[in-house]
């Protein structure tokens, strides 16, 4: 499909934002396969300790990053089909600002922030 007018600044900001999150993969990736080649060649415990530690929030990172970009796979389809900007809980039309920070946001500030209260208070 191709996007034209404000639908193609959506697409743009969410492939931006796609492609970003996919070279922090590709570099923590990296990095992770780097520590475990490090703790074959025999590095001291302590260290190899510092790199478990690295690699779980490695692996931790890597997890957030592909939920963000499933999120945004599901908003370029929601784009695709004209239901981009529509909070997944009210229904109301999600701000300009918000899709710009957040391109692949499906809730508004008012229900995401009622979601984080709930959240909080559990």
């Amino acid at each position: 499909m191709e996007f034209t007018g404000q639908d193609l600044v959506y697409y743009n900001a969410l492939i931006k934002v796609r492609n970003q999150l996919s070279e922090q993969i590709r570099v923590c990736t990296n990095e992770s396969l780097d520590c475990t080649n490090s703790e074959k060649r025999g590095v001291a415990t302590h260290m190899a300790d510092s790199d478990t530690s690295r690699n779980e929030m490695g692996l931790q990172m890597l997890t957030e990053n592909g939920n963000v970009i499933s999120l945004i796979d599901d908003a370029i389809e929601r784009l695709a089909n004209g239901e981009y900007g529509i909070c997944m809980e009210c229904g109301e039309r999600i701000s300009e600002a918000r899709l710009m920070a957040r391109p692949y946001a499906i809730f508004c500030i008012k229900c995401k922030s009622r979601q984080e209260e709930m959240m909080k208070n559990r």
